[in-house]
């Protein structure tokens, strides 16, 4: 029988580190064989497993990225967007499948990833639930379906540590409403109202975020115009279901063409 695939998880000690790590661990479709913290954090050199608090697991924490990546077949990564680009060449170096859920990537970032996918296959979202990509698949239908006459507006709640806005999901949604439209979302986005700001503009997507607690995500896709409103929704209560769908796409992405993937091919939507 063919050995399972062997993953890593960067970011090992934070929320969703963790959570990504437990459940490779529970799964029977794959390994987990690395696990990577920043260096000088109090995790390196510490079993994973007891680190999180439970039974060792046989994986030390390691703050040696290279080495980890070297025998694997997939890196599961929600960090930072510097910290994302430098485990894409690296994982682009071991030809690993790159799973990318990390947020707040700009222009630069995305340009070196598209260098690092030549060579490797990077499965990269804003979000990795299938109900949320689902959600994006409807908002594009009715964005298309509904004229200018419906105002759109995006609002997303998350917890309080989240630190970056619009939402990563959110902006997959406004762009999901702006193809459904024909439109580039850049030249329609209105990310902050305050003051006079004067009527809303027709045909503009806005944003609003929320930020408080442990609000694991919540996204409205509102379609507003007189006299009716459509309300798209979704809301998350699990980080399970982020990490569900990582591992799905670093199995889906064993044995694919290097390239630039997102949820919806790994769905097949």
């Amino acid at each position: 029988m063919a050995e399972l695939p062997g993953i890593v998880v960067t970011g090992a000690s934070g929320r969703m580190g963790q959570m990504l790590s437990k459940t490779v661990l529970a799964s029977d479709a794959a390994r987990l064989t690395g696990a990577v913290e920043r260096p000088g954090h109090d995790w390196i050199g510490r079993d994973l497993g007891e680190a999180m608090g439970g039974a060792a697991v046989g994986v030390t924490v390691t703050d040696d990225p290279l080495e980890a990546f070297a025998t694997a077949q997939a890196v599961l990564d929600f960090t930072a967007p510097d910290a994302t680009v430098e485990f894409a060449a690296l994982a682009a170096q071991a030809r690993a499948v790159h799973v990318i859920g990390t947020t707040g990537l700009e222009p630069g970032h995305l340009a070196k990833l598209s260098a690092a996918a030549r060579h490797a296959v990077i499965v990269r979202a804003g979000n990795m639930s299938l109900g949320v990509n689902l959600l994006v698949q409807l908002t594009r239908r009715v964005a298309e379906a509904l004229d200018a006459d419906f105002d759109i507006e995006v609002v997303e709640a998350h917890h309080r540590h989240k630190v970056d806005a619009p939402s990563g999901t959110a902006l997959m949604l406004g762009e999901a409403a702006a193809e459904g439209r024909g439109i580039a979302l850049d030249g329609v986005s209105d990310r902050g109202r305050d003051g006079m700001t004067g009527a809303r503009a027709r045909g503009h997507i806005g944003f609003s975020a929320i930020r408080g607690g442990d609000i694991v995500g919540e996204h409205d896709v509102i379609f507003a115009a007189e006299g009716e409103r459509v309300i798209l929704r979704h809301v998350a209560t699990d980080r399970a279901i982020f990490a569900r769908g990582a591992l799905k796409a670093a199995l889906w992405g064993q044995g694919r063409a290097p390239g630039e993937y997102d949820m919806a091919d790994v769905l097949g939507f």
